[in-house]
């Protein structure tokens, strides 16, 4: 049925082996494949055959994959596999853990580029579709596949998530490409020292303060993702190193994270690219690229920025005008994403924002470089006024001690008026700078 159906759509002479599509520029070759939604399964230099991309199972390959509640998710009477139940709703571009591909929609090959669009699976599940689509536009640019990804979302369930990790997008190499480096210090685009992560399995998580990761070979040639903005990765390795390919079990994994609210009808639209060379050619690539980090200046007026929340809710999608949040405790935590700037750069915080009159009060708390996770000390107290009217509060941050050195992460802190008149509040814009 999905031959058929594809006859009308393809571009013929851009597919080999019946089922492969793929682009070429003399120095790397891209392949997706027709057959498992579009999702990368071939790339490798263009004089060699050595396809650096793992397909061992359809939960590999270089692909979409999104997460959401609830968890447990069991649609239509259907339960997980119990190996994923713990995944709740995850949509992968190429198939389910049972054997079912995703449905290829729409497939385009000009020489120069490629567009896919399909109807991912969810991946716990057996032959259940997820309520979206995914598309993809890949480009290749020199030794690199710059990618476009988007997901539009469907679902019936409107519930409001919390929200969860992204793998923007889930990337696995084979076996020689064990070496996990990255740069994880505090002076990136200085050209300081590399850093290698354990190769392990389970996965494990880290601070990549240039945006990028690579896992390469013994002679330090191999395959780099770097996402812009993305400062969580997450990686390692399964199995035995330094051998394998495609359809072996030994595997390397990379995975720029945002931790993201997951909308019922949410537009999600994420670039990143694929570089294919050796370790100093991936890093300059990046730096011939790269803005360099600079404080973080959060407009809401049409999006989250990659904020979310605990024990409160928003407006849903699409957002305008700023977040519109309501406390559902009588705590109420924004969390802003992972970031990289320095404290002498930003000594004074800008807030936007509309206290109603159920707020008793707010805190801004912030995380360091080195710190796994918000300590007690690092935070101050936000002069707001709940009197329902716009203000624009400027704190003068360097006032705490603790705030110093590189900062990675800032959140809010709001607290209702009472146990049963929780907070309601529009946030507007976060800004640092001086």
């Amino acid at each position: 049925m999905v031959a058929l159906y594809l006859t009308a759509l393809l571009i013929r002479p851009a597919i080999l082996d019946d089922h492969l599509g793929f682009l070429d520029n003399g120095k790397i070759r891209l392949g997706v494949d027709l057959n498992l939604g579009g999702a990368i399964t071939y790339l490798s230099k263009s004089d060699s055959d050595v396809n650096v991309v793992n397909s061992a199972d359809w939960g590999r390959q270089i692909q979409m994959s999104h997460y959401s509640g609830p968890n447990l998710f069991a649609p239509h009477g259907k339960r997980p596999t119990k190996a994923w139940e713990g995944l709740g709703w995850n949509p992968i571009q190429v198939g389910d853990s049972f054997g079912n591909r995703s449905k290829l929609l729409a497939y385009r090959n000009d020489g120069k580029s490629i567009y896919v669009k399909c109807i991912p699976m969810q991946w716990p599940l057996n032959n259940e579709p997820g309520e979206c689509t995914f598309e993809c536009w890949f480009k290749l640019d020199g030794q690199a596949v710059q990618v476009r990804s988007r997901m539009l979302n469907a679902r019936a369930d409107h519930t409001q998530y919390e929200g969860r990790d992204q793998e923007l997008p889930a990337v696995y190499t084979n076996g020689p490409w064990y070496r996990l480096m990255t740069y994880s210090g505090d002076k990136p685009f200085s050209g300081d020292k590399l850093s290698q992560q354990p190769p392990v399995f389970m996965w494990r998580g880290w601070q990549a303060t240039e945006n990028w990761a690579a896992l390469v070979d013994d002679s330090n040639f191999g395959l780099g993702v770097w996402h812009p903005g993305a400062y969580s990765f997450i990686g390692g390795f399964a199995g035995k190193t330094g051998a394998g390919g495609p359809h072996d079990d030994p595997t390397g994994y990379i995975a720029p994270v945002l931790k993201e609210m997951i909308d019922w009808n949410v537009d999600y639209d994420y670039r990143y690219t694929l570089i294919l060379g050796k370790l100093d050619e991936i890093r300059k690539y990046v730096y011939d690229r790269a803005k360099r980090p600079t404080p973080p200046n959060y407009d809401f007026g049409k999006g989250r920025q990659h904020w979310v929340y605990r024990r409160a809710v928003d407006q849903g999608w699409p957002i305008r005008g700023g977040i519109h949040v309501t406390a559902n405790s009588s705590h109420a935590e924004l969390i802003g994403p992972d970031g990289f700037w320095l404290a002498s750069e930003a000594p004074k915080l800008t807030l936007d924002a509309t206290f109603a009159e159920g707020t008793r009060g707010a805190i801004v708390f912030w995380k360091r470089f080195g710190e796994p996770s918000f300590l007690p000390g690092n935070s101050m107290k936000l002069p707001i006024v709940p009197d329902g009217k716009d203000h624009r509060i400027v704190l003068d941050l360097v006032e705490s001690p603790e705030y110093r050195g590189a900062i990675t992460g800032v959140g809010l802190d709001v607290e209702s008026a009472s146990t049963t008149d929780h907070a309601q509040f529009v946030i507007r814009r976060i800004s640092f700078g001086r």
